[in-house]
Formats: C-alpha cells, structure tokens, sequence
C-alpha cells in the first residue's frame, strides 16, 4: 500500500510547488497560528497540559512504530490532547493519517486540512497526496483530482520512483472514474436491518440463503467464544452469528456456536443457496488463511473440517460461493501465478473422488492487476459479483458483475452509486429475485462501525409487467403460491425458477426426510441432490432458465413424485411454493409420471424421459413384490377413439421399455383412458396440458 514518502516524518519541509505560488501566499497569510505542545502556551492550565502531553506520547508510541494496522490505537489518545489543544499541526496531521487507516476514513479530510492551514510547510512532500485522499474518501471529486495532480508535479520535481507515480496515477484514475459514476445514480432504497442485527460493534460479510430466510454474518461482539480480544485492534475476536427472517422481520441476532466458531478469528466466507453449507476462513500461522465447510444438520451446524488441500494453499483463500447445484465453488486466493494480487478461481466437484478439484483462474476479463474478493455466484448460474480493486473502480474495493454469455464471462460492469462508495465495499450478496441484496457499509444512519443494510433495486420507473408467459410448472394445483413477475430492474434481470416448499407424508401430513434429484432432461444428467430439512420436511431448490429440468422427490418407503420445469431462456423471475406430498408404497396407490413425454400426436418415446423411466425401473426393482398399471391420458382434443388409442399405445411403450430393460412381463398391464379421467380443465392450454399424462399404479 502506498503511504507516500517519509509519511511518518514529523519534521516540517520546506514547501515548493510552483504552480500554486499566488494560492500559497494567500493560505499563508491567512493561516491561524500553529501552536506547540510546549507549556509556556499553556501557563493556565498545567493540569490540562499534563494530561495531554501524556496522551499526546502514547499515541506517538504506536504510530512511529509505522505499523498501518495499529494507527486506529493511537486515534483515542491523539483526541484527547486534540481537544486541549485543536491547533496544532503536527497533531492534526497524525490524526488525518490515522483516520485515513481506520474505518472510518472520510474524517481525515478535515484534519489533514486543519494541519495544512496551520502549517503548509509540514511535510510538504506529502501533503497533496494526503489531502487528495480526503477529498477522495469524501467523494468531492475536483478538489481530488486537483490535489493528485499537484502530488505528480512534486513528485516529478523530487524525482520519485515510478511506483510512486504509478499509485497517484491511479488514485487520479479512480477519482475521475467517480466523478463519471456518481452523474447517473442507481435507483435503490438502502436501509438499516436495525438494532436486531446491528450494534456498536462491527457487523460485516453477510451471507443469505436465496430466499432471504436465513442471514448469517461476522460480528465482533463482546460474547464472542471465548471472550478474548485482538490486540491489533482491541476488539473481540471475529464470530460468526446468524438470524432467521420470520414474517418479514430479522430475529435478533445469535452467535452460530462452538462448533463453528473458535477462540480465535472466524469469519463468513460463503452459504450454499439452500442455507445448508456453509464455509468459514479462519487465519492460519503463516499469515495466510483458510476455508473451513460445516454442514447444518438434525442437531445443528456440524464441527468444520478443513476443505482440502486444492483449496486452500500455503496463500491466503478468503471468500468463496457454491453454484445452484453444488458442483462449483468459486474462490479468492492470492496463490502465485494470477493476474494481480488476489484472483477468483472456479473448482468443480470430483464426483469420483468426493472432493473439489483443481481451481481454474477465470481470466484476465474477470481478474485484474488488483485485488478481487468477496465473490458471489448468484443461483441464476450466469451472474458474477465480486470486488476488485481494478476495472473502473471508484476507490478502494468496489461491487461489479460479470454475465456469462455462451459460456464465456463477459467485461466487468460497475454496479454504481451509491452502493458503491470511494472507501472499500466488499462482500455483495444478491436474492434470487436479483432485486435485493445484502452488503455491510459505515454510514450516518448505523449503530456502530460496520452496520449491514439490504438494497432494493427500483430499476427505471415503469408499470409492472404483467404475466403473461405459460404456466412453467406441469400440475401446480391452486393452492400453491406463486409470486407474480416483478419489473425488470437496470442492474440486472434474474432469470430463474426459486422453488421451494415441504415434503410431506400424503396421510399423516407429517414432514418427510426426502432426496431431491435435479435431472437436465435434455442430456440425462442428475445435476444435483437436495436434502429437505429433517425437522420441517422443507427444501429450496434454484432453477436457472434455459433448460427442462426433472425433478424427482424420493424417499424410502414411499412412491416417487416428479415435477416438470421447462424454463426458457427468456423467462424471468418467478418464484414457486410446492407442497410435495409422498404415498406409500400401498395397493391402490398411484403417481403421475410428470417427466414422460412423447412426439406430438406419436406414441414414440422421446430421448428426455430417460431419467424418469430409469427411476421407475429402480422402483419396481427395488420392490420386486408389486404388480402395477400403467395407462395413458390425454386431453380432449381429436376425436374419443383416437384418444384412446393414442393413450393405451403410449402406455404399451413405457411397458414395452420396462420389458426391454428386465422387469418381467406380468408384473405391468398397460391401459388407455383418453380424454376420460382429466385432472384438469380442458378449456385452457394449461389444463390440457395437465392432462397429457402418463400414469404408475400400484394393483397387487
């Protein structure tokens, strides 16, 4: 990190800059008088002198250290013989440089601009860089560029380094970069979660599931485990803690336990989208980091265990995000061989060994000569956000996105103001709906520190879209709710199906531990497993469009159930509830095979009911003792004898496949029924479309 030449210096220099020759004359003319910590300026008050000379060498203690890290320990005592003593511009110097590494930065102006007034003389060499972060870190963005452009001419008069004209040169950048940014403001609504979820304490990094029923984040409380502080800073050490989104209202906030959390740092670095995975970094003796993976069970959150040796490195891995289905994991390590500091990585999963594989750089179009971090793929599966310190950032880490377009991920794009701010904005997560996030920030408006705050994305002002698309979910019944489609917003459209819902027992109403296998119909690939929760039966799964999804729901016991979602590309966001209720294997009971599907008006078996025929085949072998009926359904379309021979031959070819593969031949019977058994009216595409079904079930 550049702090400038001889920063720490507290000996005046002497001032040149000719350009400012004429201003120079006027500020010294004008300036009040800088008066010393000496006691003849003080022969009233001995007591007071005393007190803040004291205070005054014991922040000198820490900051001639030179240690950045530590300057935030030095800001209580610098106050303190500040307000004895407000004119002095040694003091205001060091405490601008302090505050410009805390926090709470965008206080340094107004003391780097009180020591220039004072004394124009102190530390000339640095003081138009100083001054020019403060006008930065302020957003007052001339006043920025005109001090930066002041630091490059003394920088060229002293003959400076080029990395020392490399960081001013930068700095300048980002500063015209948010003068540009801040013309056009994002339209959003940023407020407080309240005092249930934010403190006087630091609350930072959160994490949600996609339905914004689950909040989990870092804080730096006094109940942390073990109750011991960090003496960097003087504040508890990290834990995690989280809160659960009850009627629209966060509960207070919890510490998640000892079997997350430790004596030492533990810090949120990523939530699977279902809120069941979560990964944890904790520091390690080498000065980098590593990820931690707990899994939350019947009894709570399991002990972590390390990620493995792929993942994390002798580096420092911080952030990662699991994809929709569990087979991705993107990552932030500052390993040897990126692009700049700190670079994302993506790892898939090794089905075969049961671990995550080799990371992959994702390239120079994502990865900067900067830092990047707090990484999140949102379960759309096509949208990137991240920070980086690169692009056309508008200082420090700022939020950006990157969309994946036939498989390659497009330029970054800044998400704007007044999300993104001049100071460090990091850890940027997104809901399903893609209209609200989550992210901490120091603000006006907060209890302490870091606060967190949800966004809501208003996008250009237009009338609701209405719904108009065809219903995507094959037999929803009415009593399930559906959520209708929202605006598009200018950040970014979420194109997705967020499905989610209980698992019952279809007598008892009981919750049922089931398995969710998500099937890519197309290409007959189980793309992933979910667990419901063993306590509610409940389960959510994200459905990213542009392909036609099988979803089977199974558990022992009981028969099968199958959902079918067909989503195009162009889909928007719609977010489904499904109760999902399970029949035992019983005579009598029957299921409709939802992911069965057929040419049109043919009885041929299309290629995309591979996975669905195969599960049936697993059911009556698995359970060799049952005889059942398969039969055939249509809608009413085309004339009675035509539908019912068109539904008993599409019945005899499920039967047919089942011989082929090895069920005996009397264990099935196929049946026709045509248009005379509808689940649903035939007056709408919808209805007729329930309607064309094929049918198991169980007769001995």
């Amino acid at each position: 990190m550049y702090t400038g030449r001889r920063l720490a210096n507290t000996e005046p220099m002497k001032f040149w800059m000719s350009i400012l020759a004429s201003f120079l004359f006027i500020a010294v003319y004008a300036q009040q008088e800088n008066i010393p910590f000496e006691k003849e300026y003080f022969p009233d008050d001995k007591e007071g002198f005393k007190e803040a000379k004291f205070n005054l060498k014991e922040g000198d203690k820490v900051f001639e250290e030179g240690e950045l890290a530590y300057f935030n320990l030095c800001i209580p005592y610098y106050e303190k013989a500040h307000a004895f003593n407000p004119n002095n511009a040694e003091l205001n110097y060091k405490l601008g440089v302090c505050y410009l590494y805390s926090p709470i930065k965008d206080r340094s102006l107004e003391r780097f601009q009180k020591s220039y007034e004072l004394d124009p003389n102190y530390d000339s060499y640095n003081i138009q860089y100083l001054l020019g972060r403060g006008y930065h870190l302020s957003s007052m963005w001339d006043e920025a560029i005109e001090a930066y452009e002041n630091q490059l001419i003394k920088l060229k008069a002293e003959q400076a380094s080029d990395e020392e004209f490399r960081v001013i040169r930068k700095f300048l950048e980002e500063a015209e970069n948010g003068k540009k940014i801040t013309q056009e403001e994002v339209r959003v609504w940023i407020d407080n979660l309240g005092p249930n979820i934010n403190s006087s304490s630091p609350e930072y990094a959160p994490l949600i599931s996609t339905d914004e029923s689950l909040l989990i984040l870092t804080a730096r409380r006094p109940n942390s485990t073990g109750g011991l502080t960090f003496e960097a800073d003087n504040l508890p050490y990290e834990d995690l803690y989280y809160s659960r989104n009850v009627g629209g209202v966060w509960t207070p906030l919890a510490n998640l336990g000892e079997a997350v959390n430790t004596n030492t740092h533990d810090a949120s670095s990523g939530l699977s989208p279902d809120g069941k995975t979560l990964f944890v970094f904790r520091g390690n003796i080498k000065g980098g980091g590593d990820i931690h993976v707990s899994h939350l069970e019947e009894e709570g959150w399991s002990k972590t265990k390390h990620l493995g040796k792929n993942i994390n490195t002798e580096a420092h891995e911080s952030a990662v995000s699991m994809s929709y289905n569990g087979k991705q994991l993107y990552l932030v390590s500052d390993k040897e061989g990126g692009y700049g500091e700190r670079d994302i990585y993506v790892s898939d999963w090794d089905e075969e060994k049961e671990r995550w594989g080799e990371p992959k750089n994702l390239g120079p179009v994502v990865n900067s000569a900067y830092n990047e971090d707090g990484v999140f793929i949102h379960p759309d599966g096509v949208t990137l956000y991240f920070s980086s310190k690169g692009h056309n950032t508008m200082g420090g880490n700022d939020i950006f996105y990157s969309e994946k377009v036939n498989g390659e991920w497009q330029k970054p794009v800044n998400i704007g103001h007044p999300i993104n701010t001049p100071d460090d904005d990091v850890f940027f997560v997104v809901a399903a709906d893609g209209r609200t996030a989550y992210y901490s920030s120091i603000r006006e408006d907060g209890y302490g520190e870091k606060d967190i705050y949800r966004i809501t994305f208003l996008g250009p002002e237009k009338q609701p879209v209405l719904n108009t698309e065809d219903q995507l979910l094959v037999g929803l019944p009415d009593k399930n709710v559906e959520v209708p489609l929202q605006p598009q917003v200018k950040v970014r459209t979420s194109k997705m199906i967020l499905l989610k819902g209980t698992v019952v027992d279809d007598e008892t109403s009981e919750p049922v531990a089931a398995a969710i296998d998500l099937i890519d119909n197309e290409k007959n690939e189980v793309l992933a497993t979910f667990q419901t929760d063993l306590e509610k039966g409940s389960y959510l799964v994200s459905l990213p469009a542009g392909r036609n999804y099988g979803l089977n729901v199974n558990a022992d016991g009981y028969l099968f159930n199958s959902m079918n979602f067909n989503i195009p590309d162009t889909a928007a966001f719609k977010e489904v509830y499904k109760e999902i209720r399970l029949k035992k294997i019983k005579i009598g009971k029957s299921i409709v095979l939802r992911n069965i599907f057929f040419d049109h008006d043919k009885f041929t078996i299309r290629p995309e009911s591979e996975a669905e025929l195969s599960r049936l085949h697993e059911l009556l072998t698995e359970n060799p003792t049952i005889k059942v009926e398969i039969s055939g359904h249509t809608d009413s379309s085309g004339g009675d004898d035509y539908n019912q021979e068109l539904s008993e031959n599409r019945a005899k070819a499920v039967v047919e496949y089942l011989t082929e593969k090895g069920i005996p031949e009397e264990r099935m019977i196929y049946a026709g029924y045509g248009e005379a058994q509808p689940l649903a009216s035939n007056d709408t595409a919808e209805g007729r479309q329930e309607n064309r079904r094929t049918e198991f079930k169980i007769i001995e």
